[in-house]
């Protein structure tokens, strides 16, 4: 048996002798083997990609963002889309008030019935403007004139912002020095009263506390009541050309017979 000292220095000499096949350089052939490859792709991508000697643009000149449009051609042009117009204007009256809108005329069984002295007087009470009208809308009169702004005590269903409506119920229909009353109400074909829905307004909330006695219970009642806005778009009373045009019969005066009194 050899001692362990024996052995250490055979080992030692064995080290020196022989140089170690492993080392943490590469080897000659493996760095032969790369350049190999690295030099054949690059010579398949030049003859993949032909190279022109003049090339037109500079490759520093190629811009790095390109456009989201497509260029188009000269000669062809880009389609133009129509533009939508809007009226905005506000009409005055009823002439500037499309068809569809215009309410629909009533229909009477019978002639208008005016009287003599109405009949005489009508012309300077039409001749004569701005009018105004007394208008009764469920039995509460409006004292209106053209341009008026009316908030209704309540909300009008079946209404929409754009609609014309036209007051019928009047008492009293005059101007300035001429008064046309009723009996009660004025025949709703010697005058027009046509007034535009502009749309809702609402009030601010209410919150009120309600109890019972002996009672520690509250109840909180919530409210906010809508209304309707509108504004008189026309007032005016028909002449009495427009009034026999349209059929009107001349009578004799009577007690309960509307008539026009001047402004003493």
């Amino acid at each position: 048996m050899f001692s362990r000292s024996i052995l250490r220095g055979f080992a030692s000499e064995l080290r020196f002798a022989a140089p170690s096949s492993i080392s943490a350089a590469p080897l000659p052939q493996r760095a032969c083997l790369h350049q190999t490859a690295w030099l054949r792709t690059t010579q398949q991508q030049s003859q993949s990609q032909p190279h022109s000697p003049n090339p037109e643009t500079p490759l520093g000149a190629t811009p790095r963002a390109q456009d989201t449009q497509p260029e188009t051609q000269q000669g062809s042009k880009a389609p133009s889309t129509p533009t939508s117009t809007f009226n905005t204007i506000t009409p005055q009256t009823r002439a500037d008030v499309p068809i569809q809108k215009q309410p629909v005329a009533p229909t009477f069984d019978s002639p208008l019935e005016v009287t003599k002295s109405v009949m005489s007087n009508l012309p300077h009470l039409a001749g004569q403007s701005p009018h105004y009208v007394v208008a009764e809308l469920h039995s509460r009169p409006y004292l209106l004139t053209a341009g008026d702004h009316v908030r209704l005590p309540f909300l009008m269903p079946k209404v929409k912002p754009g609609d014309i409506l036209r007051f019928n119920r009047a008492s009293a229909v005059g101007s300035r020095d001429f008064t046309l009353k009723g009996a009660p109400h004025v025949d709703e074909r010697l005058f027009e009263c046509r007034v535009r829905v502009t749309g809702t307004e609402a009030e601010p909330l209410r919150i009120k506390e309600k109890t019972k006695r002996r009672q520690r219970h509250t109840k909180t009642a919530k409210s906010k009541h809508r209304y309707t806005i509108m504004r008189v778009m026309d007032v005016r009373v028909k002449t009495p050309e427009e009034l026999l045009e349209e059929g009107a019969v001349v009578v004799e005066d009577a007690e309960d017979t509307p008539k026009i009194e001047a402004r003493s």
